[in-house]
């Protein structure tokens, strides 16, 4: 199965995350495996694999690994992100110098592989819950510097996404209500601020905050780490009122739990902190 295509991410926002892997890597010296194993003027040509299947993510980001190190690599991809692929299929071939393509292979597969396995994923996990209503979204729980292409590799896989950054949205959480004294201030507090444009969401842990949120009026719920039944309680309450997002320790194993209680939304950090890697290689081609 294939999605709809997510549109690419800009090359602006892709380069500075690239250049910043591929000068990890290089360090001082610069490759110094292959400059002291392969002629300076051989040519090669390697595939990139999957040597499982998965849903592909990262084919941008793996063009630029090599073509930053040489422009004159020749990258030619047979699949696109956020397609499904069996193991054994080529998703691009690249032509050029052999020490350039080593030099660029592992920053290319490390995007590929980690993005990957996040769409792939996330893909499993919306066709589990497929039968409800309930809509997939990632967290702000990313890797420092790569929550962009962490958050895309989630569309990638049909999920969605939550708030890309403090600034999208506002969301009240426990810590928030601590300190202005009460759920009521806190959210109170929070209209006087957003206007008209900022959606405002809040955290609860029970009915009875729920209650209180919903007499002051939000546009949504974040129901955290409520248990199923309570968890329905919940939904049965806002209805009509504002939308329910479930969240807190929500895992492949328990998804389709949360997903029965009929909530809007399932708000699920495992997709960018806990998922594995797709395994892709780079393959010398004679």
């Amino acid at each position: 199965m294939t999605n709809k295509a997510e549109p690419a991410l800009d090359q602006v926002l892709l380069k500075p995350l690239v250049a910043a892997a591929l000068t990890e890597d290089l360090g001082r010296r610069g490759d110094v495996t292959s400059q002291a194993t392969i002629p300076a003027d051989m040519q090669a040509q390697l595939q990139i694999k999957a040597r499982q299947a998965g849903v592909i993510c990262g084919m941008d980001l793996a063009r630029l690994a090599f073509v930053l190190i040489d422009a004159q690599i020749e990258f030619v991809a047979t699949v696109s992100d956020g397609e499904s692929v069996d193991a054994d299929t080529v998703l691009a071939t690249v032509r050029g110098n052999a020490r350039h393509l080593l030099t660029a292979e592992r920053t290319a597969l490390n995007f590929m592989t980690h993005l990957s396995g996040i769409a792939t994923a996330t893909r499993q996990i919306v066709d589990s819950v497929a039968d409800y209503p309930a809509q997939i979204t990632c967290t702000r729980k990313t890797i420092p510097g790569l929550r962009i292409v962490q958050k895309y590799a989630v569309r990638c896989g049909g999920g969605r996404n939550h708030r890309l950054g403090l600034d999208d949205a506002i969301l009240i959480k426990d810590n928030h209500i601590a300190i202005a004294g009460d759920i009521t201030t806190a959210i109170q507090q929070a209209q006087a601020f957003a206007g008209h444009l900022i959606p405002i969401e809040v955290e609860v842990d029970n009915l009875a905050q729920l209650a209180l949120a919903l007499e002051a009026g939000v546009s949504l719920v974040l129901l955290d780490n409520m248990p199923p039944d309570i968890l329905t309680q919940a939904v049965a309450m806002c209805k009509g009122r504002a939308k329910t997002e479930a969240s807190g320790g929500i895992t492949p194993e328990n998804v389709q739990a949360a997903a029965k209680t009929g909530v809007d939304f399932i708000a699920m950090g495992y997709l960018t902190h806990s998922t594995t890697a797709l395994d892709i290689g780079l393959d010398f081609s004679a």
